[in-house]
């Protein structure tokens, strides 16, 4: 039976079959795609019973069995193929206790630094305590060290021992680094990992709002907050002692210690002839931790495909979010509604499209993964541990953030170019009447910050889809003010809730579009390939020699 039900300003058609249908507005909504069951489900999941999904949590597993009774309702299968929903994700949880503060001493002057307002700092190993005394600071710019880009920021400088200062982002040039777009080299994840590579003693990223993307209150506002990360064999002690950000304002003093200007610093940082700039300014702090070993899960589901079982076709979204912080006044749940209860619920969304048509001809996995908000950590460890061959998983489709805000023209493509399932998507979205545009904030390196990642560095295609920013029935400019608007007042903050003004018209031609594209590569046999300029692509063709 076919019914037409308004839905925001679009006609979604319920129970027609397994293919996308044409609206009374000119939309095209698959079938099982639903606002009714997307907003039911983002306010199960975003709901303060489920506490803001922190990893180990009991928010955990309330959303971990949330989600495999959705899919186990659907009809479709557990995805670990030892016949469970899940996969173990091995944590440790590390919270840092309020301490002396961190002391710098220069100049004639000793300042101790307030966690939160000034700095925020952390360890990852796994002791109970772990201390840096009279540690030199040393600015190294962007601390970058990439021979194809001829770019290195350290040169034969030893910085071992030393604590040091980042900038974030990449170097502010049109001929290094792609221009404006964020490489991985601007992640503030590669920076700890080089400061751990060069040996070094501490490694603080200088927050600026604009480079970074978020402001400050994302990174301080809870200096105490447990953090995880992935168990290592040598319990992380290869890490830099000390891990942390630093305010823009309080490496302005740190320079004046030393009797430099941070600005003119910052310039010569733009340059490569570029050398590490020791400060004569040291710092000593202690972190205290208590820890705690948890297995965290990513939720599989699998449809098992028709004719090509043993190849996959994933779609991505990550279930977690920040928590709640019983130290903060009113609310103190980290909700996480449209980060990401509207990706997670675009899953299940998915999912039943695919249960109302004909069942595919490769196999579909949908994988919700654990700790995306702690740095990738779920996706990381299946892409290390993996439950499907890589070689035999042809694409990775991530959601993270729906559109909340109404219909566009456009979707956001985050890292066009990277691979042939641009061309896929385009094909998608000219029968769909969509229009594909490139990330419109490219210098915010979104390719390099959410699970997509994960599956890339592992050569798997990966594809993230993000909202448009073309709104029909909305004056020019709606969409990227309504992301800045998202940025500065709900980005992992406590008002990340389901709004009354949403509009979830936008989110189900989204998903439509992700649907369709995941049927388009499950009925094939084509394996799309990474681009040419693509850092991945000596590892697929690794994996997949011939193709």
């Amino acid at each position: 039976m076919r019914r037409l039900v308004a839905v925001a300003g679009v006609l979604a058609c319920i129970g027609c079959g397994g293919s996308a249908n044409e609206t009374g507005s000119g939309a095209e909504i698959a079938a099982g795609i639903g606002a009714d069951t997307l907003m039911a489900g983002i306010e199960r999941l975003a709901s303060d019973e489920f506490g803001g999904r922190a990893p180990g949590s009991a928010g955990e597993t309330l959303t971990v069995d949330y989600l495999t009774e959705q899919f186990a309702a659907l009809g479709l299968e557990p995805g670990n193929p030892d016949g469970t929903w899940v996969q173990d994700v091995p944590l440790v949880g590390i919270t840092p206790q309020p301490g002396d503060g961190l002391v710098v001493s220069g100049g004639g002057e000793t300042r101790t630094l307030e966690p939160g307002a000034d700095y925020v700092a952390a360890t990852k190993h796994v002791v109970d305590t772990v201390s840096v005394s009279d540690a030199e600071l040393v600015f190294v710019g962007y601390g970058a060290r990439a021979p194809e880009y001829d770019w290195d920021d350290f040169g034969d400088t030893d910085v071992s021992g030393k604590i040091l200062l980042f900038l974030v982002n990449d170097p502010p040039l049109d001929d290094a680094f792609g221009g404006p777009a964020m490489t991985y080299y601007g992640r503030w994840t590669y920076k700890h990992e080089m400061a751990a590579e060069l040996g070094a003693a501490g490694s603080f990223v200088i927050h600026e709002t604009g480079p970074a993307g978020y402001p400050w209150e994302v990174v301080g506002s809870a200096p105490y907050a447990e953090s995880f990360d992935l168990i290592a064999d040598d319990d992380n002690l290869s890490r830099a002692t000390v891990e942390g950000w630093v305010q823009r304002a309080t490496a302005e003093m740190l320079f004046e210690l030393a009797g430099l200007d941070f600005e003119a610093a910052k310039q010569q940082a733009a340059d490569r002839a570029f050398e590490p700039i020791p400060l004569g300014v040291t710092g000593s702090i202690e972190i205290r931790n208590e820890l705690r070993t948890i297995d965290s899960q990513n939720v599989l589901a699998r449809i098992p495909g028709t004719e090509a079982p043993d190849e996959v076709v994933m779609y991505v979204a990550h279930w977690d979010h920040m928590g709640t912080d019983e130290s903060l006044e009113g609310d103190q749940v980290y909700n996480g509604a449209a980060d990401n209860a509207t990706g997670t619920q675009g899953l299940v969304e998915i999912a039943r499209a695919f249960m109302e048509g004909e069942p595919p001809r490769r196999s579909i996995v949908f994988l919700a993964v654990t700790a995306e908000e702690q740095g990738l950590l779920g996706s990381r460890y299946y892409g290390e541990q993996p439950l499907y061959p890589t070689a035999q998983t042809v694409a990775a489709i991530n959601m993270d953030v729906l559109n909340q805000w109404g219909r566009t023209r456009d979707l956001t493509i985050v890292g066009m170019g990277q691979s042939e399932l641009d061309d896929v998507a385009a094909e998608v979205a000219a029968r769909l009447g969509r229009v594909l545009n490139p990330d419109p904030e490219p210098e915010k390196g979104f390719y390099y910050r959410s699970d997509h990642f994960s599956f890339a560095r592992v050569g798997i295609p990966a594809f993230y889809g993000d909202p448009g920013v073309d709104y029909i029935d909305r004056p020019p400019g709606y969409g990227i003010e309504k992301r800045n608007e998202y940025t500065a007042n709900d980005y992992h903050a406590v008002s990340d809730e389901v709004k009354p003004d949403w509009d979830l018209s936008g989110a189900l031609e989204d998903l439509t579009f992700m649907y369709h594209m995941g049927a388009r590569l499950a009925a094939t046999d084509e394996w799309p390939a990474w681009s040419a300029t693509s850092e991945f692509r000596a590892i697929r063709e690794a994996q997949r020699p011939g193709d």
